[in-house]
């Protein structure tokens, strides 16, 4: 139920992500990002907000825990669209949290694929993937290494 204390506080964020998020061959994009997060219902929760001061947006991240089905549900919002996105979810396993939900992009049914890994007291690294085919093969779009301030 503490998976995620480790976020918890004030990151430096290394992001690189795909011009195309559906075309693997598509160039890489660096930018810089600052994220801040809080936790909640003794671990059972955290929030955080990052922001991307180079492109102009930020975004918000709820995280809770379903103690019955013993898995995380992660809401993503940008300040873009001031939507909520659909849900991914899933479970840590040996350190590497992996997490799938159902999304669109640019009017496109995908699956999205969210892994935490790397994780220590002063780094860590999400990775964000798209598949178009139901999970049988994907694109990873979004690199985040996270750098303890």
């Amino acid at each position: 139920m503490n998976d995620f204390d480790f976020l918890i506080g004030t990151w430096d964020v290394a992001n690189r992500w795909r011009t195309d998020f559906l075309d693997e061959a598509s160039d890489w994009e660096e930018f810089p990002g600052s994220s801040s997060c809080s936790g909640h219902f003794d671990g059972a929760a955290n929030f955080d907000e990052i922001a991307f001061p180079t492109k102009g947006f930020s975004g918000l991240t709820l995280r809770l825990y379903d103690p019955e089905r013993e898995e995380w549900s992660l809401y993503w919002a940008s300040k873009r669209t001031g939507t909520l996105f659909p849900p991914v979810t899933g479970r840590f396993t040996d350190g590497r949290g992996v997490f799938h939900g159902d999304d669109t992009h640019d009017g496109k049914p995908i699956r999205a694929r969210f892994v935490w890994s790397g994780v220590t007291a002063t780094t860590a690294r999400w990775e964000q993937a798209f598949s178009q085919d139901g999970g049988a093969t994907w694109v990873t779009n979004w690199i985040m290494e996270f750098t303890r301030r």
